[in-house]
């Protein structure tokens, strides 16, 4: 079970990580990548726990440049049919 569930605005930006960070408990970051976001990727994970967010934002706002110009969709997560 996730942590925490955090939206993508209230993360930060490490240019140093080229990652999204959040405060962990521990005393170290959660991270996510901008290419983890891009492949549907909901999970920040903390480097020196167990830890995990469940973070939340719109796909769309992280396709890939070449996807976007192209007019393709994100990728989707799969659904499972009953």
């Amino acid at each position: 079970m996730s942590y925490d569930d955090v939206e993508i605005e209230d993360m930060e930006w490490s240019e140093e990580l080229q990652a999204f960070t959040y405060p962990c408990p521990c005393g170290d970051l959660f991270q996510i990548t901008k290419e983890d976001l891009r492949a549907g990727e909901e999970i920040a994970r903390c480097p020196s726990c167990s830890l995990f967010i469940t973070v939340i934002y719109n796909p769309e706002d992280f396709a890939s440049d070449d996807l976007k110009e192209k007019n393709i969709p994100p990728p989707q997560k799969p659904v499972a049919v009953a």
